[in-house]
């Protein structure tokens, strides 16, 4: 036998022992303490929870393997594993996932009679036509939760809001449901100003109840909640999958959103009239207040309606979601003003770009929009007061001495104390003064004596009213079909949004009890200062 013959011969003997020990590892891996074998089959079924590998010994995290006891057959949830620590915890009725009240199964009961949230056994429960017609779907338990809090050993602990401690009630499709899908009339109405993907919204919930779940009685309320207060004035109008087929492709709404004219009464007297049990709720979080007004009306009645709404905000402002649908397509739009901006600028000696952007008490779309431009120097956002107007003349003329021109970023809301007006408008709200127009005239006055300009941006209109940018829309149908499903299911006077990147359902009083701001300590806001190198008197970090 050759030398290459012997060499070929060894590394075969090598590999096969090499094989052997792996596999004999494997087995020994794979028995039970009993010592008879778990193949793949058995570990796959239900009861099997797999685990991350942790930072931590495993003494630790798990001392012992628990095992999961399994549902019992005349319990309508799927035998999967559910978590005994969460689900055994007694809730407030108070609590983020306690939704016995939101829950027309349950809401004429004492809340605080339902120790868990959702109970073993539902009240009322129809298959939903969806696991019909796809059972090889996958469908939630009705008790999975999304947690509230992911950090581990939080940096920022002391500053988050808690009201979500307890997590939330995931809001995706179930195998069992609450209402007779054929017995659905279900309504939609956009309210306050326009926002891109308001007719991705519309689209999504009548495709979804179309579609889904055979509901073929769906009516479109114009005006706001004007239409549902004097439908005699405003036009409803049906809608089925062929009407909504490309409104998604052009901005505005089809509904045309409207503000005021909220009348709890009124509205509910209207809907039973015409027999709605079914209303799709699209506005920002004064919309979602009257929402919530009009579910404890309803409840007040014992009138079972699902009232989802789903939160509306171009400022991306609505407390406790990742962030509201459109804000996306509003960056995108609003990056390209700032580069416009910094080609007016930078094409003029000792130019300074002033675009003034969406955000009356949050800054996230100016932020986001010098993030995503790059062409930023300046950004003035709410949640920083500024001391003195001196401050930004400094910095603008140590960034026009250092590069020659200058591009700011401000939010509608900025510097009120330099604009205020003292007054109200008809809902009730502080009227802002124009915070941009002070800083053209402002800056204009202090630059001209030194050879430099201003130029002037103000695209809010034409942000508001462009078409859905395609992952703006994909987040839209997500919440459109969610909203629908969590309608199905029996809930209402809730809204749904995303947590974690998860769709979830929360109390309407929940989103409408404040607004989200921007956060100085934030990752967003310190990368802003960071890219524009912006002096600390003019960030708000101290």
């Amino acid at each position: 036998m050759s030398s290459a013959q012997q060499r070929d011969v060894a590394l075969a003997v090598a590999a096969g022992v090499g094989l052997g020990v792996g596999l004999m590892y494997l087995r020994d891996r794979m028995k039970t303490p009993s010592g008879s074998v778990v193949m793949e089959s058995e570990i796959k079924k239900n009861g099997y929870k797999w685990c991350r590998p942790s930072l931590v010994g495993n003494d630790i995290v798990s001392p012992k393997p628990q095992s999961v006891p399994a549902a019992s057959p005349e319990e309508k949830f799927p035998t999967t594993a559910r978590r005994p620590s969460v689900d055994s915890v007694r809730l407030s009725p108070e609590s983020s996932c306690h939704l016995s009240a939101n829950s027309l199964g349950f809401w004429q009961d004492d809340p605080a009679s339902h120790a868990m949230w959702p109970p073993p056994k539902s009240a009322k429960q129809n298959t939903s036509p969806m696991a019909t017609a796809r059972p090889g779907m996958n469908f939630l338990n009705s008790n999975e939760k999304v947690r509230g809090g992911i950090i581990l050993n939080d940096s920022k602990a002391s500053s988050r809001n808690n009201a979500l401690a307890d997590g939330c009630i995931r809001g995706n499709a179930t195998e069992f449901i609450f209402w007779q899908p054929s017995q659905i009339k279900a309504a939609m109405v956009t309210c306050g100003g326009l926002c891109p993907g308001l007719n991705s919204i519309i689209r999504g919930v009548t495709n979804c109840l179309w579609h889904d779940y055979g509901v073929r009685q769906i009516l479109g309320v114009t005006a706001g909640y004007n239409g549902l207060s004097k439908p005699e004035e405003h036009e409803w109008s049906e809608l089925n999958p062929k009407i909504v087929r490309e409104i998604h492709m052009k901005g505005g709404s089809v509904l045309k959103a409207g503000r005021g004219g909220f009348d709890a009464v009124a509205i509910c007297d209207n809907l039973a009239k015409h027999g709605i049990n079914m209303l799709f709720v699209i506005g920002g979080d004064g919309t979602q207040y009257a929402g919530h007004l009009l579910y404890e009306e309803a409840r007040k009645r014992d009138y079972k309606i699902s009232i989802v709404g789903v939160p509306k905000s171009i400022d991306n402002d609505v407390l406790f979601v990742d962030r509201t649908f459109g804000f996306d397509s509003a960056v995108g739009a609003a990056a390209q003003v700032v580069k416009n901006g910094y080609v007016e600028a930078s094409s003029c000696a000792r130019g300074v770009g002033i675009v003034k952007l969406m955000g009356r008490d949050a800054g996230f779309v100016a932020a986001h929009a010098a993030l995503a431009s790059n062409m930023a120097d300046l950004v003035l956002i709410p949640e920083v007061t500024i001391e003195s107007l001196q401050h930004v003349y400094d910095f603008v003329d140590a960034t026009l001495d250092r590069k020659g021109y200058m591009v700011i970023v401000v939010a509608e809301g900025a510097m009120q104390d330099f604009v205020a007006t003292g007054e109200k408008d008809a809902t009730g709200h502080t009227k802002y003064g124009d915070i941009g127009i002070f800083l053209r005239d402002t800056l204009n006055k202090h630059l001209k004596p030194k050879g430099g300009r201003t130029f002037y941006i103000d695209p809010s209109y034409i942000i508001r009213s462009v078409p859905i940018m395609p992952n703006d829309h994909i987040y839209c149908s997500r919440l459109a079909n969610n909203a629908v499903h969590t309608a199905m299911r029996g809930y209402t006077g809730v809204c749904v949004g995303a947590i974690h990147n998860v769709i979830v359902i929360l109390k309407s009083k929940l989103i409408a009890s404040g607004k989200k701001q921007l956060k100085p300590k934030s990752s967003t806001w310190q990368s802003c200062v960071q890219l524009c190198k912006m002096p600390p008197n003019l960030t708000g970090i101290k």
